[in-house]
């Protein structure tokens, strides 16, 4: 099996600089790296990624949390986290986070201390303070997108401001009866994603002298799924006598689920009942759902780089992430919302 030593000779440099040309760590001259990639990939060399880890304590692997890996949001970051690593030369290793129990423990106490990865990202999830000071304990960086996670870095939207960005636009049509179909939880956990979006929502509505319609203080919790959205849909709009004008959901697939729920009942969209999400899901334009655009597999490369930075691996004066941030979004406006009725 050829080794660093053969490498080394083949190119006529040091095992020193060869380790460098190959591993990317530390000045090797443009010419001299291309040369010992050459000799490398003419004798089938490939470094050991455990050896390498000995020398340098690295381990080249990021441990990422995640609440899901089957519904859009989630699954678009993590191919824009899963790319963003592959081009740094860093390897994945995915956990899928329960909400509580014994489970989720042991991604913490077990797998992410024991395991060999050299940073977190966490990925809409809110960690607890003792989550947080087991990796931290160890060195580990942590980055958290979406969620929360106690004196780590966090970048996300501005929830809030975008919940009101848009509740305002429904207002500006005219719409005085106004609903909100919230994430499951929203009520209870205030620095959420789910709770900011319900806040923002009641910040417009508070800033317009307007009461929220329908629902407990004008809000149905739904879990953030088209089902979800389909089951508290039919729950909001059942009555008519108390049944708003238009909705703003948590997210497009709570908003997917309200449009079936309001075809099911015979509702006509958009005349009698406008609808409005959050996110630029890839089906947003199929179902003609105006919504606040965040782009997520941007997110995820946003926050690699803010990990690369951490980890040492990008110069400070190169880094586009220096602290928390927060990111970009949009509203995009479509058919499902138009004037309200008269």
């Amino acid at each position: 099996m050829p080794a660093i030593g053969d490498v080394a000779r083949l190119a006529g440099v040091s095992k020193a600089t060869a380790s460098r040309a190959l591993s990317g760590r530390g000045y090797v001259a443009d010419d001299t790296r291309r040369r010992v990639q050459a000799a490398a990939a003419r004798i089938g060399y490939i470094a050991s990624p455990d050896a390498a880890s000995l020398v340098t304590g690295r381990t080249k692997n990021v441990g990422v949390v995640i609440p899901f890996v089957n519904r859009w949001f989630f699954g678009e970051v993590l191919e824009g986290i899963e790319g963003a690593l592959l081009t740094a030369g860093y390897d994945l290793t995915l956990y899928n986070l329960a909400q509580t129990g014994p489970e989720r423990d042991r991604v913490f106490d077990f797998f992410l201390a024991r395991k060999r990865v050299d940073a977190v990202i966490a990925v809409g999830v809110d960690l607890t303070d003792r989550e947080v000071d087991v990796i931290a304990r160890r060195d580990k960086p942590i980055v958290a997108l979406g969620g929360t996670a106690p004196g780590a870095p966090r970048l996300a939207i501005d929830d809030r401001g975008a919940a009101s960005l848009a509740t305002e636009h429904l207002l500006k049509l005219g719409h005085t009866r106004i609903a909100h179909l919230a994430g499951a939880g929203a009520g209870a956990a205030a620095r959420s994603v789910q709770g900011l979006r319900r806040a923002g929502f009641h910040e417009a509505m508070d800033a317009a002298g307007l009461t929220p319609a329908g629902g407990i203080d004008g809000v149905v919790e739904a879990e953030m799924s088209l089902p979800g959205g389909y089951a508290a849909g039919l729950q909001l709009l059942g009555h008519p006598g108390d049944r708003p004008t238009a909705i703003f959901a948590a997210s497009d697939e709570v908003a997917f689920g309200a449009m079936r729920a309001a075809e099911r009942l015979g509702i006509p969209m958009p005349t009698e009942l406008s609808i409005v999400g959050i996110d630029g899901h890839e089906y947003a334009e199929l179902f003609g759902l105006t919504t606040v655009e965040q782009y997520p597999g941007e997110q995820g490369r946003v926050a690699v780089a803010q990990v690369m930075r951490m980890l040492g691996e990008v110069p400070e004066a190169d880094a586009s992430v220096r602290e928390s941030a927060l990111l970009a979004t949009r509203l995009v406006v479509r058919s499902s919302t138009t004037a309200a009725p008269r």
